[in-house]
């Protein structure tokens, strides 16, 4: 396969170079994994917004490349054997990490460690807090059924919990900044989106809260929240 020739995507959202990753996201939680990940790495890339509307995540272009018609996904023109598209975000940070060489080591042991600790983002993190997201921001809000609320409020507790546990002494979930805190990290700040921290009792989680701040005091984080732009 060639690109973009052979990329139906580029129809609707063209890349001006072709030359580098393309990232086709929105700034949520999942989509600024990714952009985060490019701007740590420095590898160069074009972000194009595709918002959350059918119109755009269900449109043919997109679904042509994340048939799942979520974001992000990304294609890498320069990929060893010929472009290739990624998507899935956990995926995304898996495939830079070892295109660039950089937040995912090499030692089998500390590797085996930040692979868990995505994966506990992908499986139980991201899912539960979206959920809690949902029924208390969201139309699952106005439910007067007041137990799925309260499931993902104490499954939100626990997971949190889990977290603050495994940060004890650590600045970062491995010791090393990595892939892992891309993946958790922007899930907190969701939490503020979601006016859910006072009910979580979100500042009794001493090591998260600490560990939320180290992560928005990056530059490179602080840039990634803004890309690609939302429509104005």
């Amino acid at each position: 396969m060639t690109f973009p020739d052979d990329f139906l995507i580029n129809n609707r959202w063209p890349a001006k170079d072709p030359s580098v990753i393309q990232l086709y996201s929105f700034p949520t939680p999942n989509g600024v994994k990714v952009s985060l990940m490019l701007e740590e790495t420095g590898l160069p890339y074009e972000a194009h917004t595709v918002t959350l509307s059918d119109a755009d995540v269900k449109s043919p272009e997109f679904l042509s490349l994340n048939p799942n018609n979520k974001i992000p996904a990304i294609i890498d023109p320069s990929a060893e054997g010929g472009p290739i598209g990624v998507f899935e975000s956990g995926a995304i940070l898996i495939y830079l990490a070892e295109k660039s060489g950089k937040f995912l080591s090499t030692d089998p042991a500390k590797r085996a460690e930040t692979l868990q600790w995505l994966m506990f983002q992908m499986g139980g993190l991201g899912p539960m807090f979206g959920q809690l997201g949902f029924f208390t921001k969201f139309a699952g809000a106005e439910i007067e059924d007041p137990r799925p609320r309260e499931r993902y409020i104490n499954e939100a507790k626990r997971i949190l919990n889990v977290l603050n546990g495994a940060l004890e002494g650590k600045d970062w979930i491995v010791g090393e900044y990595s892939i892992a805190d891309m993946a958790i990290a922007p899930w907190l700040t969701a939490l503020d989106f979601y006016g859910a921290k006072e009910v979580l009792d979100y500042a009794s989680f001493e090591n998260v809260v600490a560990y939320e701040q180290r992560f928005l005091a990056r530059p490179t984080v602080q840039r990634a929240r803004n890309i690609p732009p939302r429509p104005e």
